[in-house]
């Protein structure tokens, strides 16, 4: 019995290192690209921009709306994986938190900071599909009773 519990301890400890090494890497790729693109779009402001009509204005203030959009889509995945370090160091990380399985090492490499394992995550997407649905459902017939008041 002793030699099952040490043989799993290294593997554990080995997972935890590997773990969190991925996600100290996906953090500093993350911090790189954000501090990149604000430095970008510091820049860009801070230049002398001749706008010689509406269009060309109305085309740059896209560009930065989507600049920034980016930029928040990347400060909240690094949110996240400062989460999923914190969890890491707790224990919490890589179970599932609906069945509490370990979720598998492919599934955290492509999403590091899932929460839950492929089939539990599958059944609340269904499950969230299935309110929105019936949510539209009961929406139409308020419409068609409201029509007919």
């Amino acid at each position: 019995m002793a030699t099952t519990k040490s043989t799993k301890a290294p593997a554990k400890k080995s997972r935890y290192h590997e773990l969190k090494q991925m996600l100290e890497d996906r953090r500093r790729e993350l911090m790189t690209e954000v501090q990149g693109r604000i430095r970008d779009v510091r820049a860009d402001g801070s230049k002398d921009r001749e706008v010689f009509d509406q269009g060309e204005s109305s085309e740059v203030d896209i560009q930065d709306d989507i600049e920034f959009a980016l930029i928040q889509m990347k400060s909240e995945t690094l949110n996240k994986i400062n989460e999923a370090l914190r969890r890491l160091d707790e224990g919490t990380y890589g179970n599932c938190f609906e069945c509490g399985e370990e979720i598998a090492e492919a599934r955290l490499r492509a999403l590091p900071f899932a929460v839950r394992c492929k089939d539990c995550e599958e059944a609340r997407e269904t499950a969230e599909q299935r309110e929105r649905m019936q949510a539209q459902k009961r929406g139409s017939s308020q419409l068609f009773f409201d029509v007919s008041n």
